[in-house]
């Protein structure tokens, strides 16, 4: 058997592989980029030939960087973005762009799903509420605006599975994606028949769903040729983002922690013995990785993806996004009247409107570049500061938070964060590749290198802690009840 795993987290913005050892180690890792199409609307799609010919692109580096052999490779394993829709026809190509996680257009589906179900009952089997970010309502979107599509679409997929069908020629999907897609019933671990008929959509596009920590078959030879994996090597199933991030900080068992992941989007997330719900709806949860556990999580929309958004406004672009934090941190803006509300593409938790919007409110005429963008990192920090209110409420109280992803490598953000919420955020030793050490950990658990998913506890240490300072936690206690109070106050003009 190989030595090595070879990890994907395919993501918004791009595919990053990752080789690790067979422990879950991690060793080097090679990220290709590749766009989004944002849209007037609620429009967020992605073209799926996209995906595929990342995958390829950064495991080809990543094997000639590395001057690994393709015979070592144990197992090839991916995570990725969720609640998508993929429509693929049946010789198993996309039939359109991929509708992807951001995408809000179907927001009179949603409403015709929660009218014949009840958006009550809906979250009481699903674990999340009816949302037009989910698959269910944009299967139902995409066949009333586009038939001819539908009429020829014999599967629906997520990102990572599509990639796996290009790897094996097999359709399928683990209980992580699947309980994102508002079709999954999580007290059953199986489609939902009452969701399903009231969507009117035949379980028969819906792709089998096989455990995460299992092999869906060998790397063809037409994808060995194209992948640079060697034909034959065991493909494991995966999971979602959210869940295999989790799993790579540690999220293992209940009482384990809360992390934060701080990506084009954000999220705080925690591991249960339970599927949680939340009596006012503000927090989902997904089935874990990891067998028997449950991933409770508040998600919202758009936060490094806000920061992008404003360094490209201004003209420094993602080359000078790190210096604009710095300048941010040595600015004020809520405590001088200046707030940001992070919702360009409309917000899931902890307030699910798809009608809001972004907003800088009370600009003067002195305030500074760095002031406005304070305010957006502020604004993410608020906003979370709801999720994380939420979470303290209906899982269990947050002594700490561990931070991952691109928005936790810099200072910054993560003191912001500790003095909003009043305990101490943590930086891991790996932030960047938390997903796919998630992603190797169960690539190994399938293939029988590691018989225990708590190994991934061992793989990343503490490097830098943010205590909260008391006397800024309480005036961003004050900044936070303005924020809301912002929303609140436009929630209607918003609609």
């Amino acid at each position: 058997m190989g030595r090595f795993i070879v990890a994907h987290d395919l993501g918004t913005s791009g595919d990053k592989a990752s080789l690790h050892h067979a422990d879950g180690r991690l060793i080097a890792a090679h990220t290709a980029r590749y766009p989004v199409d944002f849209g007037a609307g609620g429009k967020a799609e992605q073209d799926p030939r996209d995906w595929w010919a990342g995958f390829c692109a950064a495991t080809q580096a990543l094997l000639r960087e590395t001057g690994t052999d393709p015979a070592d490779v144990a197992a090839v394993v991916t995570s990725g973005q969720m609640m998508g829709a993929t429509l693929v026809d049946e010789e198993d190509e996309p039939i359109r762009p991929a509708v992807i996680w951001a995408d809000t257009r179907a927001q009179a589906e949603t409403r015709a799903l929660a009218q014949t179900v009840g958006a009550d009952r809906g979250y009481d089997l699903l674990g999340h509420r009816l949302d037009p970010t989910c698959s269910l309502p944009k299967m139902m979107w995409l066949r009333a605006h586009e038939p001819e599509a539908w009429a020829r679409t014999t599967c629906v997929l997520q990102a990572k599975d599509y990639v796996t069908l290009r790897l094996t020629g097999r359709r399928c999907i683990d209980p992580s994606d699947a309980s994102g897609t508002n079709a999954y019933d999580q007290r059953t671990g199986d489609w939902s028949d009452e969701l399903l008929a009231a969507a009117g959509v035949d379980r028969a596009v819906l792709p089998e769903i096989l455990p995460s920590a299992s092999v869906a078959g060998g790397v063809t030879a037409d994808a060995a040729a194209a992948s640079g994996l060697r034909e034959g090597t065991p493909v494991v199933v995966g999971g979602a983002d959210g869940c295999t991030s989790a799993l790579g900080v540690g999220l293992v068992g209940a009482g384990s922690g809360a992390a934060v992941t701080l990506g084009t989007s954000a999220w705080i997330s925690m591991a249960a013995d339970r599927p949680v719900r939340d009596p006012a709806q503000r927090i989902i949860a997904f089935d874990h990785v990891v067998p028997g556990y449950f991933v409770p999580v508040g998600a919202m929309q758009s936060a490094g993806a806000s920061l992008g958004w404003f360094a490209s406004t201004v003209g420094v672009g993602a080359e000078g996004i790190g210096s604009l934090v710095e300048e941010a941190g040595a600015a004020e803006a809520a405590s001088k009247g200046l707030f940001f509300l992070p919702y360009l593409l409309g917000e899931r938790a902890p307030i699910w409107d798809v009608n809001a919007r972004g907003a800088f409110i009370g600009i003067e005429h002195h305030h500074t570049q760095a002031q406005l963008a304070r305010a957006v990192l502020e604004g993410v920090a608020f906003n979370l500061y709801g999720v994380f209110e939420a979470m303290s409420e209906s899982v269990r109280p947050i002594e700490s938070v561990d931070a991952v992803g691109g928005g936790a490598k810099g200072d910054v953000w993560l003191q912001l964060m500790a003095d909003t919420w009043g305990v101490p955020v943590r930086r891991r030793t790996i932030v960047d590749e938390a997903n796919s050490l998630g992603a190797a950990i169960i690539g190994a658990v399938a293939v029988g290198l590691v018989d225990d998913w708590t190994a991934a506890r061992d793989l990343s240490e503490v490097e830098a802690i943010f205590e909260p300072n008391e006397a800024r936690h309480e005036r961003a206690l004050t900044g936070y009840r303005r924020f809301t109070d912002l929303y609140q106050r436009l929630r209607t003009w918003f609609a």
